[in-house]
């Protein structure tokens, strides 16, 4: 559309989805590609054409086509794709020096917003109640596009095809993953454990006892899938020790909400978890690698880092209105400020906000609309 806007003509742009199935294209087939684009319109320059390739992952070998591309015939290129450790990788390994890699999520809430044309000042009465309202639908339904303004059963169709489509296309078929069975109790249990900490070696023996044939190397690279995929994000346990942090007990997270609900229904009314999910996704997409969860006597839910050391300390709670949610939430959030040696810590609620004092140290309540409504909120 802005190449549009900025008069380069239409044939002067190729898109091609090699999620296509009518596309059955190998490696050495690609240039045919080109040969077709040249035949169709001889006096374009092709230096300055634009080139789309949506999916290329599932071409194999696809990279030494896009190097000779770039290097000789055109350097706007666009590559996209639903895998981030086959193209991310492959990117990585021979376009190295040559590519700018943006990752892309479901929609932000601030995004989400946009989308349903609600205004994002929230100290508008007005605004603030349509803001919360739109909240509480995101907080459930999650932020993919296409199902905004569905209907509910339609959008739980389009969730249930995007999880058939993660576990099924871009996991057992791209991976060749054979014992169904363990991939889905593994994915079951990552669901009920979601936002707490997981052990491999603990799956691992109950699917041994159950009868179900795997092996650890198995379940390691099952986690690398889910991954790859986007289906989960890992949240590691910080530790100074490179190692323990690697092979300790880590957190798994869903990329969407509504994604969430639609593999099981478990999580409709149990909010404390999807505000819990969101957050994740939220932080994931400002901070990415520079972000844990603090785990000793206590847990804090996630620290910010920068440059190697903790500047933030966050806790997620949906209500704390109990005195005794509250003092949990406090005691964890202190404890990993004082383990951090630092002095700014928030916690998210659903709609509660204010200051807290405890142990010395000043802890803002804020509720997750308001810091999700606007990207610039400074963390």
């Amino acid at each position: 559309k802005k190449l549009l806007e900025n008069g380069i003509p239409l044939i002067s742009t190729l898109f091609i989805s090699f999620d296509d199935e009518r596309i059955t294209l190998k490696a050495n087939d690609l240039d045919l590609i080109l040969q077709s684009y040249r035949e169709l319109y001889p006096d374009l320059e092709l230096n300055d054409c634009f080139f789309f390739f949506d999916e290329i992952q599932y071409i194999d070998d696809w990279e030494r086509f896009v190097r000779r591309l770039y290097d000789s015939v055109s350097k706007n290129i666009f590559l996209s794709g639903s895998n981030s450790r086959q193209l991310g990788s492959e990117i990585a390994t021979s376009l190295r020096g040559r590519t700018l890699q943006y990752e892309l999520f479901p929609l932000k809430f601030s995004e989400y917003l946009s989308f349903k044309s609600i205004p994002k000042n929230y100290f508008e009465d007005d605004n603030k109640a349509l803001i919360i309202n739109a909240f509480y639908q995101y907080l459930n339904e999650g932020g993919f596009p296409e199902t905004i303004n569905k209907n509910v059963e339609i959008r739980q169709r389009i969730l249930s095809d995007y999880f058939n489509v993660l576990l099924f296309r871009d996991i057992v078929e791209r991976y060749r993953v054979s014992r169904i069975p363990a991939l889905k109790y593994y994915i079951k249990k990552l669901l009920v454990n979601l936002g707490r900490p997981f052990s491999v070696n603990k799956i691992y023996n109950e699917l041994k006892s159950q009868g179900i044939r795997t092996d650890k190397g198995f379940m390691y690279d099952i986690m690398e899938y889910i991954e790859a995929v986007y289906l989960g994000l890992r949240l590691y346990r910080f530790d100074y020790n490179v190692v323990n942090r690697e092979m300790g007990d880590k957190k798994i997270y869903v990329v969407d909400n509504g994604l969430v609900n639609a593999i099981t229904f478990r999580f409709s009314e149990d909010s404390g978890t999807l505000l819990e999910n969101l957050v994740f996704i939220w932080l994931k997409q400002k901070f990415n690698e520079n972000l844990f969860y603090y785990s000793k006597k206590n847990e804090c839910d996630f620290v910010i880092f920068e440059r190697d050391k903790a500047v933030h300390c966050i806790q997620v709670s949906f209500d704390i209105s109990d005195n005794e949610t509250l003092e949990r939430e406090l005691t964890g959030m202190t404890e990993a400020m004082n383990y951090f040696a630092i002095d700014r810590g928030t916690i998210i609620t659903a709609e509660q906000e204010g200051i807290r004092e405890k142990n010395g140290k000043s802890i803002e309540i804020v509720p997750a609309f308001r810091i999700m409504a606007d990207d610039n909120y400074p963390f």
